[in-house]
Order: C-alpha cells, then structure tokens, then sequence
C-alpha cells in the first residue's frame, strides 16, 4: 500500500513538472512573439526614400548600410552606379549618413549626418556638400548643426536655419552669411515652424528659393505672445540624464492653447544682391496662419496660403518678392472647416494650377487659371482623391491616388487629355505611386491585408512590371509558417442606418458553438481612417492567439466618404464618435460567438480620448478600456487642431465642455486603464492628471501607468514590451 502510494505520488509529482514546463514554455513563447511584434519584426521590408533623377531614365537612392547614393535604372530596377560614397569620396570624414539632396543640375549634393530629431518632422544635423565630378566632400559650415539646408535652383548657394535664425553660403566664393539677426529661441524665430506649425500643418521648412536665385522667402515667427508648457525631465534611463539625478530638469516649449495666443507670423524675402528684407504687404485682418509658401513657375509670384483663425476660410495670395505688393488669386470657404492635407496638393504650372477642394462634397481635382480663374473640375465622383500625383503637360494627362471604388482601398489612376480614366494598379488593396521625371515609369508600393508590401517598377504606357525591388519574399514565408489569423473585412448598419465599415481577427482554432472575449482597437479621429485594405500586422495577431476576436471599426468623421460623413463631428467632438463605438459594441454583442459581457475597447492619443467618452456613455457595455495618451479637454490641445474642429472656447463654451472626458467622470462604467510618458509634448500629461483627479473625486477606482521621460510615441529601452504586456496583464484580469 505504501509503495503503491509512493508511485502515485512520484507519478503525480512527474505530471505536475511536465505541466508546469509545458506552462513556462508556452508563456515564453506568447512573450517572445509579442515581442517581436512590439519590435516590428513582421513590418514589411521596405526600399526607402527613391527619388527621380532629371533625366527620367534612373533614379536615386541610400545604400541599406547607409553609406553609398546609389544610381539605379527604372528599366531594369538595377543598380548602375555609385554616386557618392562614405569610403571613395575625398576628404570624407563621416563613416555613414542620415539623408541628401541633390542640386537641380545634379552636379552636387548635401549630405547630412549625427541627425538630432527636436519634434516630429524638425531636426538639426551636420550638413556637407559633395562636388560629383572632384569627387570631394566639405562642411556646409562650421558654425555648429544646421536645419533644412536648401540648395537654390542653380545649386550656387545653399541656405539654412540655425538657432532660430537663416544664413546663406555662397558655394563659389566659400562664405557664409547672416540673413536675420534677432532669431532668438522661443521668442523670434525664422525660416523654421513653430511647435503647432510643425505638428499640425506638417513641415519643417519654412524657407523657398525663388525659381531664378534672387530671392529667399521665409516665414517670421513671433511667439512672444504665446505661453509656454513646460515639463521635468528626470534622470531616467535610455538616455540617462546624470545632469537631473537629483533635481530634474525642465523642458519649456511655447504651445498655443485652444482660445490662446498663437505666433505672429509674418512673409518676408530676402534679395540676394541687395541683401534688403522685405514683408510681404496682405492687407487681410482675417489671417492667422500662414501653413506654405510657395513661388509659381513664374519667379515675381510668391504664393502665400493663408487661413483665418476657424480654419474655414483659405486664400491664396500671390506677392511680389521684390516690391512686396499682393494680389488675392483663389479663396476657399467651408462650412466647417478646410481640411490641411490638401495644401500639398497644389501644384502651379506654366499654363494652369490644380487645386484640390471639396466644394462638391468629395475631394477632388480643379483646374485654376494662373490668375486664379476656375476653368473645370478635373474629377468628380462619389469617391475621394488621396493625393494628386503629377501632370505631363506634354499630352494633357493627370496622375492621382483615389478611393474609387472602395473606401477601404486606394489605388493610382492616369486621366489623359480627352478625359479617359484608367486604373494603372491590377491589385486590389493599398497603392502608392511615385512618377519618373519623364512619366515614363512608375513605382507602385502594393501591400493588401493579408500580403506585405511589394514595391516594383512599372511602366505607365503598357503597365507593364519591369523589376521587382522588395517582394519581402522572406517575411511571406515566415507568416505562413506562423498560420497567422487573417483580417475579415464586414460592414454594419446602425441603429440610425448609417453603414461603417470595419475588419475582424478571429482566434486560432476559431469554434461557432464558443463565446469569445472582444478587444475593439480604433482611433477615431477627424479625417483618420484606420480600416483599411493594407497590410499592417499588430498586436491584434497576438491577441487572438490569446483567445480575443479583435475588432476595429472606423465611425463617422474619420475620413474618405465625402463632407457629409467626414464633417458630422464638427463643435462636438468625440460625442458622434463614442455612439459609433458604442453602436459597434451592441452589433457585435448580437453575434452568437461574443460574450457579451467581456467586450474591451483600446486606443491612443485621440482613440484613448474615445476610449473614456465610450466607457463613459456607453451605459456599462464595455467592461474594460485602455486609454493610452488621451485627450481630456480640449481646451488643454493645441488651438491649430481644437479649433479646427470645435471652433474657439469662447464661440463654443457648450460644446467644448460636452466634449470634454472630464464632464462625462461620473458615468465612468467599467474597469479603465490610463497610460501617459511624463514628456508628452503632444497630449501634455496635465490631460491624465487632470482626468484622474476627477476620476478620484467621482469615487471611480482605475489603474494608472506613466512612463517616466517619455514623449506621445513611448518608446527607449524596454519601453514598449513592457507597455503591452501591461496591456495584456489588463485585459486577462479583467475579461
């Protein structure tokens, strides 16, 4: 009896190991799969930055190792030549390189290197010049780093920003100069945006060469007037600051608030030969910002765009550089609001400018006059063009990305000069083009849901694929292997018939007869779609693989339907986009594989923001929610973008307060986790902060996790993995 007893035991204990390995190998097998999502190990292999070389027949790019400008031919997608490299290039003193820039002619270049990114899109870094036939490199200056370094059109000159102020070099001669003088950090700045500029209006330059080299164009910021936003920086780690180990350190930006001060923000040129400064004469109280500027083909007209404060008035102005005087040329006016993705859009050429609007509820192509005459609509449709792509003036034709067709999907389209539209893309899916010089090829970069990018080389006159540059061949093999579960794309209709669309992942082993939990991923935001036809694995893989169906589904406002869905959100905002979610939630309760009471909603920055106003008016259906980097009040984000949408605080009291999180704290159902960096430049930790108070005086309990010196996008070190695996660590408490 004993012996027998004995053996069950030592079986039991046997068994129970066995389990206990099985067990540690399966969860770090779950963690190294979710991190090597989080390290974007399955992302698409990409051929990089491509740009068109003036001959047509060939175009450049960065060798893989940084260290080579490679010349390669469009007809055979193979490389021809070496223009430029770290180890053959005289006098080189940089080992590898961030970028370049080609002078008009192609007979220099800037390169630059030891690249310090500021925001988003700014940076600064050590410029040089490459002379292609002596074969030589030589800094651009030796003043200290430099921003945007532009070459003029007859690659003589370059000029460039530096601590708040532009300078000119004088290639043949070897000297440098100073265009403004009392640039001062925070206070006046030239010929580089502003914080508010940079993020919402998405450039960082803001300087332009005059077509025949007399003049430089720049933008003057005054900020004195706007307030700053400042943070601690703490010792912390990846970087360590040793400097703040035992007070921290403090960074001050000057953020112009929803109803404050925003710079003033003036044109101004500067004649080369002169060296005379002169403000651009508007003569329109209305302007507030001024988002480009931008010389025609004509070289006495500086076109100026301009936006009232609502953002529902756009004029363009031409002005004369030398003289100063301004002409109106094409104004614009919306309802609502115009939207900024449309400004690069513009193009001017000899003989007409094409100009994007919505004036006839979608998106499309217009043919101005160079006076600013409308002639014709280029495009019309139920259906959005994404970007105007080029046009040859020698047989008419236009060249743009649209939506046609499917909103979930974008594909390239050539509109010839009789008005014959064909479709250049065979796949269905996502494509973006970029145009030969001569519109003779093209690279198309296709990628659907269920293949990563394929980038090759086509022929526009026969179609006709002539090289393929990345098939990422290895990473198909790899995800096959991996029996990935793929996007399901559907659409609904809420209880108010209005159809969205959506994608769905399902678990592995997926069974009819089971309910699962739901994670719903989704941003929400103004003119943002996010269910699209393109191959981006995230976590959404991984979380069915933990047993969720992963939904996302795009509401009204996000974009790509026409003015009359894209704009119901206006002075009210995340109210319509909750519902949506809210909508969503119902709709997938009624389908017989949910559970019900285990649906989760997830999503950053704007999606985090949606998260809290669906928790809160969503009447208990979701159970949980992660808000990661939430907006809370409006009146906390920058004018630029709050005014956009929901006008200033003082015209939209109302609104902005039953747009605020804040006001809904009390309604708050279901378990909440609230994420934040302490060094969000973007959505200011005082959004967190201030909604946790609120939280806590409402009497709601939540879970809090803040990253110490990290900026909106929460990455350094071990950031990210351990940012989702408390995602997860969440979600398996709670569902």
């Amino acid at each position: 009896m004993k012996q027998m007893d004995f053996m069950m035991r030592s079986r039991f204990i046997i068994l129970l190991l066995a389990t206990f390995t099985i067990s540690c190998f399966a969860a770090k097998s779950d963690n190294d799969l979710l991190k090597r999502i989080v390290n974007g190990d399955f992302k698409s292999k990409t051929v990089g930055e491509m740009r068109p070389m003036v001959d047509g027949e060939f175009f450049s790019k960065m060798s893989d190792d940084s260290t080579a400008v490679l010349r390669v031919a469009y007809k055979t997608g193979k490389m021809v030549d070496t223009l430029f490299s770290v180890k053959t290039a005289r006098d080189c003193k940089f080992k590898k390189f961030d970028g370049y820039e080609f002078s008009s002619d192609e007979s220099k270049m800037l390169i630059y290197s030891n690249k310090e990114d500021i925001y988003r899109h700014s940076y600064k870094a050590d410029y040089f010049v490459f002379e292609l036939k002596r074969n030589i490199v030589y800094p651009l200056s030796s003043g200290g780093k430099q921003q945007m370094a532009t070459f003029s059109p007859n690659g003589r000159m370059v000029a460039f920003a530096r601590e708040s102020n532009l300078f000119l070099v004088k290639l043949d001669y070897g000297t440098e100069s100073q265009i403004t003088k009392d640039g001062d950090s925070n206070k006046i700045t030239y010929g580089i945006p502003d914080w508010v500029y940079e993020e919402e209006f998405s450039f960082n330059r803001a300087f332009e060469w005059s077509p025949d080299n007399n003049f430089v164009a720049f933008l003057r910021f005054d900020q004195t007037k706007v307030s700053e936003y400042s943070f601690p920086i703490y010792k912390g780690s990846y970087p360590s600051i040793e400097a703040n180990a035992v007070y921290p350190g403090t960074v001050k930006i000057k953020y112009p608030k929803a109803g404050q001060p925003n710079s003033k923000v003036n044109v101004m040129t500067f004649n080369i030969m002169t060296k005379v400064i002169k403000t651009m004469d508007l003569r329109d109280d209305e302007i507030e910002y001024i988002p480009r500027i931008r010389f025609t083909a004509q070289p006495d007209k500086l076109a100026i765009f301009t936006l009232n404060r609502l953002q529902n008035k756009f004029t363009i102005y031409t002005a004369s550089p030398a003289s100063g005087l301004s002409r109106l040329l094409i104004r614009e006016e919306s309802d609502t609001y115009i939207d900024n993705d449309i400004f690069d859009e513009i193009a001017f050429y000899p003989d007409q400018i094409v100009f994007m609007s919505e004036k006839d509820g979608y998106r499309h192509l217009y043919d101005y006059s160079p006076i600013g005459v409308q002639r014709r609509q280029i495009t019309s449709g139920a259906w959005e063009v994404s970007r105007f792509l080029g046009y040859n003036a020698a047989n008419g034709s236009y060249y743009y990305e649209s939506n046609e067709g499917n909103t979930t999907r974008n594909a390239v389209y050539v509109l010839d000069g009789k008005g014959r539209k064909t479709c250049l893309t065979p796949q269905d899916g996502t494509n973006h083009a970029e145009l030969s010089s001569n519109y003779r090829y093209w690279i198309n970069h296709f990628s659907n849901a269920t293949t990563p990018e394929v980038t090759d080389i086509r022929e526009i006159q026969t179609g006709k694929s002539v090289a393929i540059l990345e098939g990422n061949n290895k990473l198909k093999k790899e995800l096959a292997a991996l029996n990935f579960q793929n996007k399901e794309f559907f659409t609904f209709k809420t209880s108010k018939n209005i159809l969205l669309n959506g994608w769905m992942v399902k678990p592995i082993n997926f069974d009819l007869q089971k309910r699962y939990p739901v994670v719903m991923v989704q941003y929400g935001g103004p003119h943002h779609p996010i269910v699209k036809d393109e191959y981006k694995l995230d976590w959404e893989v991984y979380l069915a693989q933990q047993g969720y169906v992963v939904v996302c589904v795009d509401g009204r406002g996000t974009g790509g339907r026409g003015v009359q869905f894209n704009n119901q959100t206006y002075g009210k905002l995340g109210i319509i986009e909750a519902e949506d979610q809210i909508e969503t939630a119902r709709y997938l309760s009624s389908l017989s594989f949910v559970d019900k009471d285990k649906i989760a909603i997830w999503g950053w920055s704007y999606g985090g923001y949606n998260v809290l106003m669906s928790m809160s008016l969503g009447n208990g259906i979701f159970k949980a929610g992660i808000a990661v980097a939430p907006v809370t009040d409006w009146r906390f984000y920058d004018s630029v973008y709050a005014e956009r949408s929901m006008k200033t605080p003082n015209e939209n009291t109302e609104g902005y307060e039953l747009s605020s999180a804040g006001h809904y704290a009390s309604q708050l159902q279901g378990n909440l986790l609230i994420v934040q960096g302490t060094a969000d430049d973007n959505v200011h930790y005082q959004n967190t902060a201030e909604y946790a108070e609120q939280l806590v005086q409402a009497g709601k309990q939540f879970d809090m996790q803040i990253y110490t010196n990290r900026n909106h996008f929460l990455k350094g070190g071990n950031t990210r993995f351990h940012l989702y695996e408390t995602f997860m660590r969440f979600l398996k408490q709670n569902l």
